[in-house]
């Protein structure tokens, strides 16, 4: 249940980093969520492998770089889902921040299953 809110989370993240980014464009609801999906299978296998093979480049830019490997991951959903386009590389940059703020804004108020957390204040 959690992977597939996840991926609910990342197309409406996609579909938003559209609505805010020149140069990212998505032909419609289906497509976005394609892209959510193939965007989730990319984080989860392909991202580590490059996070490994680009740690001394990472280290070196004091993590700066993480940004660009988000929007090579992006670019890589782009071109494999149809119906989702990223113009260039500054455009997959650009969107790969809008899907980062959202994916984190909500798995910071979200569990892995799916659950809101509630953060109480006792006093």
């Amino acid at each position: 249940m959690g992977f597939l809110f996840r991926v609910v989370i990342n197309a409406l993240a996609i579909v938003l980093a559209a609505a805010i980014v020149p140069g990212v464009r998505i032909d419609g609801f289906l497509a976005a969520l394609g892209a959510g999906l193939v965007l989730g299978l990319v984080n989860a296998v392909v991202r580590p492998v490059l996070l490994i093979l680009t740690l001394p480049i990472t280290l070196l830019t004091l993590g700066l770089f993480l940004l660009v490997l988000n929007g090579l991951c992006l670019w890589l959903v782009a071109a494999v889902v149809s119906g989702f386009h990223v113009a260039g590389f500054w455009s997959a940059i650009g969107g790969a921040l809008v899907v980062s703020a959202v994916s984190w804004l909500v798995t910071a108020v979200v569990s892995d299953s799916g659950r809101i957390v509630v953060i109480t204040r006792r006093g």
